[in-house]
């Protein structure tokens, strides 16, 4: 599963909406991306230090700070396209929790596929999704696990949370779900979630 620094923050939004677990470091956009903001850039060049230093050796202890108006400006610029239905993402957090806000269209991650569950009824439409989850990392071990979803400010069921995942998301990614691990890549050991921040250390 290709998590890395942004990716860490990412997967618990992804773990419910279905984004690919984000994008590995394997893949450095700079060259690709010449209309970064200042920030994003910023956020690109840690990226592409952790692959670079991943690939060394011996690989350099280092850690580096990922800052939330890096990370979301990197998405806005377009350094990850987002899947089909997520309009938008802006990430923030606090000691060990991350929070992501976005403009959400169900249909288009539904792709025409229905259901008369009502507990599945509220996935309908375009709404504003805020998903909070735990976050954290050590010994190369990444763990996310979800703790509330609210649509428009209305809490979603842990039950139809379920139900939802099972049914949308899973089918395509079979990793995915309320609470998730995986193995940190680029020699990622551990992450500390703090505010608006995450420092990831790699030995």
């Amino acid at each position: 599963m290709n998590v890395v620094a942004l990716c860490f923050l990412g997967v618990s939004f992804g773990a419910f909406l279905g984004m690919p677990q984000a994008p590995s470091t394997s893949v450095p956009r700079s060259a690709a991306q010449p209309h970064l903001s200042a920030p994003a850039a910023r956020f690109q060049q840690k990226l592409d230090f952790l692959k670079r230093n991943a690939q060394a050796t011996p690989v350099q202890r280092h850690s580096a700070q990922i800052n939330a108006d890096e990370v979301n400006a990197w998405f806005a610029d377009g350094g990850y396209k987002l899947p089909k239905g997520v309009e938008k993402v802006v990430f923030h957090s606090q000691t060990d929790t991350i929070v992501a806000d976005s403009t959400v269209d169900f249909d288009a991650i539904k792709e025409g596929k229905r259901n008369l569950n009502p507990l599945l009824s509220m996935f309908s439409g375009v709404h504003e999704v805020q998903v909070t989850a735990n976050a954290s990392a050590t010994n190369g071990e990444g763990q996310v696990n979800i703790q509330s979803v609210s649509i428009d400010g209305v809490s979603v069921p842990r039950i139809a949370l379920e139900l939802f995942v099972n049914k949308y998301l899973k089918p395509k990614y079979p990793n995915l779900g309320l609470d998730n691990q995986f193995r940190m890549p680029d020699r990622i050991d551990s992450a500390v979630v703090g505010n608006d921040s995450a420092v990831l250390t790699q030995k």
